[in-house]
């Protein structure tokens, strides 16, 4: 288990940009897998669900959807319940924050009014995957600014256990951050009853959560289909960048690595560092801990396609990064703060010693469903931005018509749009 290594310097142009691509998924043939069972969970509802979810998930269901009140209280271990509260905690006071930034009210000029008011989404759909790990964190990143944001349906769909039965966690959390709705289906059957709806499954004007390709591939098709619906954003396998100086702990950026590489095979992990780093220490570090990995096999193929890059300083390592895009950027470095102005392009970034990728995975109070494959550049994360939509409104006094109109009047005429320049001049008593 060792990581390839570049030396920024001796690469050519074309080899620069070949290095930041990620790992290739094939999404038309995906879709061709995915479209069938989209379709027929919008033609035959709870019952293609149910056929799927007994042929990919092996279970049979008997009730598809469930009313999270009329679900008992699920059984936790008091150190597990402790560790979600805290993170239910952090992750509610920081997307609350955010609440008191959405609304504005100018006025642009005497008596003309100008404001930009918010309402929540209707209804919103949150995907927590359960495939090869369980997710109730994804569950909090999702509920939580979904209910702060006042959404009043909030459907979350997961896999069920082999029993019909929920995964405690994630019912724990989805009754603590105000889920209305469980849909106990997980892939692209699960996607498509919340963005079709169906006979006991809501129908949601919007598709949040990360899943596999199949998952990504339905969110996709729906978006681009008569259901009408929204996703959060595109989204790739997994993916990290370090980066950090010489005298960062090896065993430390070998384990921010391997966390993101376990994610699953398609995942991404790219070191970056300069010249006077032990670089041979850390692949050492990174081969010692992925062998003793629970899930060695699938960070070992994670590994295939990640690697270390050797820049010549902090400055070059930020741009490096910036052209990457990372989905997580850890700056494991002295001072890291003093990098942030220089780093534009990113998820979530973790500065300083102490700030594992991991506590924003879980409990810091950040969002963790984040833009994958380099979409960082446009895109953000999940926020309680994410949940709400915004209406603009003005407001004109007769002052500020009079003040205003002839502009709007004249600019009418230029385009050539009369019945414009008439709603204008009409109100004004002009020609």
């Amino acid at each position: 288990m060792s990581i390839r290594t570049y030396v920024l310097n001796d690469l050519s142009a074309e080899e620069r940009v070949e290095i930041l691509k990620r790992p290739r998924v094939d999404f038309s043939s995906i879709l061709g897998t995915v479209a069938p069972i989209v379709d027929a969970v919008a033609t035959r509802g709870d019952d293609a669900v149910r056929e799927y979810t007994s042929k990919f998930d092996g279970v049979d269901l008997e009730d598809v959807v469930v009313r999270v009140s009329d679900l008992p209280d699920p059984v936790l271990e008091d150190d597990v319940r402790a560790a979600f509260d805290v993170a239910y905690e952090n992750i509610h006071k920081f997307h609350a924050a955010q609440k008191e930034l959405a609304d504005v009210d100018v006025e642009t000029m005497p008596g003309v009014r100008c404001r930009r008011v918010s309402r929540p989404i209707g209804a919103v759909g949150l995907y927590v995957p359960g495939g090869t790990a369980v997710l109730p964190s994804t569950a909090l990143m999702l509920a939580v600014p979904a209910a702060i944001a006042g959404c009043k349906s909030i459907v979350l769909a997961t896999p069920p256990m082999k029993n019909g039965e929920i995964v405690p966690e994630v019912l724990y959390v989805a009754k603590k951050a105000g889920v209305t709705h469980i849909l106990k289906a997980g892939g692209a059957q699960a996607v498509a009853a919340m963005g079709h709806g169906t006979e006991t499954c809501p129908k949601v004007d919007k598709i949040f959560g990360p899943g596999n390709q199949f998952v990504t591939a339905a969110k996709m098709t729906l978006q681009n289909s008569e259901a009408m619906v929204s996703i959060d954003m595109p989204a790739g396998p997994s993916e990290v960048l370090v980066m950090c100086d010489k005298d960062a702990n090896h065993d430390h950026v070998a384990a921010d690595l391997l966390s993101q590489a376990e994610h699953g095979p398609d995942s991404q992990v790219v070191l970056v560092v300069t010249p006077d780093v032990d670089l041979d220490g850390i692949c050492a570090a990174v081969s010692k801990q992925a062998a003793a990995l629970p899930r060695a096999e699938i960070t070992a193929k994670a590994l295939t396609h990640s690697y270390a890059v050797v820049v010549d300083d902090l400055a070059a390592a930020c741009a490096f990064s910036n052209s990457y895009a990372p989905e997580h950027l850890i700056v494991n470095v002295e001072n890291a703060e003093a990098l942030l102005p220089d780093l534009d392009n990113a998820g979530s970034i973790f500065l300083g010693r102490y700030t594992p990728e991991s506590v924003g995975d879980y409990a810091s109070g950040t969002n963790h469903v984040l833009p994958t494959y380099g979409y960082s550049r446009m895109y953000s994360g999940v926020s309680l931005d994410s949940f709400v939509k915004y209406m603009t409104v003005q407001e004109l006094t007769k002052e500020g018509l009079d003040v205003l109109g002839p502009s709007v009047a004249t600019m009418a005429a230029v385009e050539g749009l009369e019945a414009h320049r008439l709603a204008v001049t009409l109100r004004l008593g002009i020609e």
